[in-house]
């Protein structure tokens, strides 16, 4: 990417730290205090613009699991959405996350509803478990090294809560508002959702009996545990919880890598964080195809119903938020089609049965590391 040098500023100061730290992802939502940052972000490393906060913290475990090395650039407020996936994923998997959040609600903040997380946020990540580092001016700068350098190396997030002194006198260029995009939407969509012929076992089955050599990510619960006992081998991802984030780590493993990545999803991970869909309906990497395997019930925790029983159609959930290639698939033979045809979102109709299977017999830090290195070779 082109360098776009602002000599002298904060946010140019910043830039030169993640770019000596080979920071070469950033994962950003906006906020006023660092909007001069995100311009100067956008000119020099690869950014991805969020939706959602937990969301971000999914892709950029699926870049650490590929190789790169990222970091998340948001405001403070969006750390209270993401404490329960920086300790089931993060801290549970042993992947490092640093993230400069701009930290309101303390130092010069007149909006009333900054006030009460804000003031918290040392104490909620102190008694969270998750190590940070507070910046209260630009002569503290180099604590943003330190901070970047030790979630590297403890492979933990690490949080760096920077004080919007830090921007005050800044001459960095601002963001220009700039219009929306004139375009044709044209959706054509006809769905018929027949009763269910498949079991989730089976399609797992399908799905490992044609992909050969290429990375999976597996959600959490039932469907890991039946993807492995179908056929365990060290390019299986298998999650253990952060239920919703499977295919947002798939987006990220795609980004990263050239490998063709496939996610094993289901309606109610999928329903709890459509903003993966929408991620990846807006950057369509080539290589990742996510099979939303659909059986209208949270499946591990009792076959509760999901609105998929009645109402809500996943294959137009996906079409909706720009994923252009999608295929309902009640059969095996059409699963496999799909899968040969590298179709971006497959909906697979199954019935709401589980199978009996044993529990995976590995930490989850075992998971990850013969994971990372089926990967590198």
């Amino acid at each position: 990417m082109l360098s776009t040098k602002t000599p002298d500023t904060p946010e140019q100061k910043v830039l030169d730290i993640l770019e000596r730290n080979r920071i070469n992802i950033a994962a950003t939502l906006p906020c006023d205090r660092i909007k001069a940052l995100l311009v100067l972000l956008e000119k020099n490393i690869q950014t991805i613009s969020l939706t959602r906060e937990e969301n971000g913290v999914g892709i950029c475990a699926g870049i650490y699991l590929g190789g790169g090395r990222p970091m998340m650039v948001i405001q403070s407020t969006g750390l209270g959405n993401m404490i329960n996936a920086l300790l089931s994923l993060n801290l549970t998997y042993d992947i490092p996350l640093p993230i400069i959040a701009s930290w309101r609600g303390v130092y010069k903040e007149s909006i009333e509803t900054q006030w009460q997380l804000g003031k918290r946020l040392p104490e909620i990540l102190a008694s969270s478990g998750i190590n940070f580092t507070i910046i209260n001016s630009l002569n503290e700068i180099d604590r943003l090294d330190e901070a970047i350098k030790e979630s590297f190396s403890s492979l933990h997030p690490h949080v760096i809560l920077m004080s919007p002194a830090v921007w005050e006198g800044s001459m960095s260029e601002i963001p220009q508002p700039r219009e929306i995009c004139s375009r044709n939407v044209d959706l054509e969509f006809n769905s018929t959702i027949q009763k269910p012929e498949l079991t989730r076992y089976e399609a797992i089955r399908t799905i490992m009996e044609t992909i050969g050599d290429d990375l999976i990510v597996s959600n959490l619960g039932i469907p890991s545990k039946e993807l492995y006992e179908i056929r365990d081998r060290e390019l299986n991802f298998y999650m253990l919880g952060s239920m919703g984030l499977v295919s947002s780590i798939g987006l990220g493993l795609a980004i990263i890598q050239k490998k063709r990545v496939y996610v094993i999803d289901g309606d109610g991970s999928l329903l709890m964080n459509p903003n993966a869909l929408i991620s990846i309906g807006d950057y369509k990497p080539d290589n990742l195809t996510i099979i939303g395997i659909d059986n209208a019930a949270y499946g591990s925790t009792g076959n509760q119903t999901t609105c998929t029983q009645n109402q809500v159609d996943l294959e137009l959930l996906a079409r909706a938020s720009g994923i252009n290639t999608t295929v309902k698939a009640h059969s095996l033979h059409v699963l496999k089609e799909a899968l040969r045809g590298k179709i971006r979102f497959i909906h697979v109709i199954v019935k709401p049965e589980n199978a009996k299977c044993k529990e995976i017999p590995f930490s989850a830090t075992h998971i990850k590391e013969r994971f990372m290195k089926a990967v590198q070779n």
